[in-house]
């Protein structure tokens, strides 16, 4: 795996060592002489995994006295996008729209009361972020954004809004874990697993319980965050493996110094691969500088002909997973936190030698 530059935008790479540690707990777990496959949920092995978890979650993001709890649930990010309406929305709440998986958060809402854009980007064909919020939002149940965009490489430096005196919901399923930021600001976080947290099949949320239960809706269980808070996460059969891999990759991420040391290597990767496109004249990038992300790079050649070039060098050079999304084209550096600088090195290469070939 070491030769191949994996720049996927999810399921996302992960560290060679939480590769070797769950492929041998498929095999033998814990000394168990059981494979991670088939343990009970219910077993004290699990539970050791699912509370273990469930405090590195917290404790890495220096959350530990602010009144969250974490819980591993199943459907994705997608489906707390229909979750948060349903355990918070009362009649009238304010989504930020910044791209495609904001307009499917904000299309969910609407099945449950009125949704109030305060802020787009869609004018600029999301490269940009609506950074300020001015709006008076005391009218509003919560306020949602999404704090980083995959397909268009646009990113919420800041918190949107401060001093908010109404619930802040963000999913940040693209940079949770990747950066210091005011996460204490924020009453709900979720984020599907196949970042910065571990494999698909999971979905991880942050959530300061006293904002739950104020709707005065009858709630599904399985859609009931409190439900789940009551249940430990174990309210049915929970993704065992998926969970197991994600305490494996916190566990790694503490090793490695952090959030904060974690950042500075991430800022080390898009600084160079920002840095080369900005000097080369036959590549843009697709989002204005001052919002880029330090996750996802969107870029595009002036002329087709260079595509075709690229695509060759990536093959030869054993670079995979660089193509754009459909919505918007061009090309896709996903740089998550188990990426190296060897790998953006060798995409930088890639793009320097194209240089000679113009």
């Amino acid at each position: 795996m070491g030769n191949v530059h994996n720049f996927c935008a999810g399921p996302c790479l992960l560290p060679q060592e939480v590769y070797e540690q769950s492929a041998k707990a498929i095999l033998n777990f814990e000394n168990t002489g059981m494979s991670i496959l088939s343990i009970s949920h219910r077993s004290k092995e699990f539970i050791a995994v699912l509370e273990e978890a469930r405090q590195l979650a917290i404790e890495l993001l220096q959350l530990e006295s602010k009144g969250y709890e974490a819980l591993f649930l199943q459907g994705g990010a997608s489906m707390e996008f229909l979750r948060v309406p349903y355990n918070l929305m009362r009649n009238k709440s304010a989504y930020i729209d910044t791209g495609v998986w904001s307009g499917k958060a904000i299309d969910q809402a609407k099945l449950f009361g009125d949704v109030v854009c305060v802020g787009s980007s869609a004018q600029d064909n999301y490269s940009s972020i609506p950074i300020h919020i001015n709006q008076d939002l005391n009218e509003f149940n919560y306020l949602h954004f999404t704090s980083n965009n995959t397909i268009y490489g646009t990113q919420f430096q800041t918190m949107p809004i401060s001093n908010s005196k109404i619930p802040i919901v963000c999913d940040m399923s693209s940079d949770i874990y990747s950066r210091v930021f005011d996460y204490d600001k924020i009453d709900l976080i979720y984020a599907g697993a196949q970042k910065n947290i571990g494999p698909a099949g999971v979905s991880l949320i942050l959530v300061k319980p006293e904002i739950l239960g104020k709707t005065e809706r009858k709630i599904p269980q399985m859609l009931n965050y409190k439900e789940h808070l009551d249940k430990d996460s174990l309210y049915h059969t929970a993704n065992v493996f998926a969970i197991y891999t994600c305490l494996l990759n916190f566990r790694w991420l503490k090793n490695q110094g952090g959030v904060a040391v974690i950042e500075e290597k991430n800022k080390a990767k898009a600084n160079l691969f920002y840095n080369t496109i900005d000097n080369l004249d036959f590549v843009e990038g697709m989002a204005k500088p001052e919002f880029r992300s330090k996750m996802n790079a969107v870029f595009k050649f002036k002329e087709q002909a260079m595509n075709t070039i690229f695509d060759t060098l990536c093959e030869q050079a054993n670079i995979k997973n660089v193509k754009g999304h459909r919505a918007i084209g061009g090309y896709r550096a996903s740089m998550y936190n188990a990426l190296s600088l060897e790998s953006v090195q060798k995409l930088t290469d890639v793009l320097n030698h194209m240089k000679t070939l113009v």
